[in-house]
């Protein structure tokens, strides 16, 4: 019982894509006849295509362009906080380094004296 389910389950999904096969073919068969039949002229039909072909890539690049200004803008940006942190570390770094130095100053001095009163 469960085999004849199994195989009515197979023929379904291969009918399925049958169908949708053939409704790829068929549209992409109707837009073609649709050009060519067209009541314009195969000469004009060339020139529209051409003519959409150069909007569609005149749309892209403009789009391409956009997106690499908008890069470069937010790379500016991230370039800028990156280096105004790096300069407050910096900073840091260098006030702990003279705490530092002033306490080892200090324990020196300390030393000093205590090795002069011994």
């Amino acid at each position: 019982m469960m085999e004849g389910n199994s195989e009515e389950h197979t023929y379904e999904s291969g009918h399925t894509k049958s169908v949708l096969a053939g409704l790829l073919i068929g549209g992409l068969a109707g837009a073609a006849a649709m050009l060519l039949f067209a009541p314009q002229s195969g000469k004009q039909t060339r020139a529209q295509i051409r003519e959409k072909g150069i909007q569609l890539r005149d749309q892209t690049t403009a789009g391409v362009k956009n997106a690499l200004e908008q890069a470069r803008v937010e790379t500016k940006g991230m370039t800028a906080g990156v280096r105004e942190r790096a300069g407050r570390l910096k900073q840091l770094g260098q006030d702990k380094l003279v705490e530092q130095l002033d306490r080892v100053s200090a324990v020196l001095d300390a030393g000093k004296t205590a090795v002069k009163d011994a």
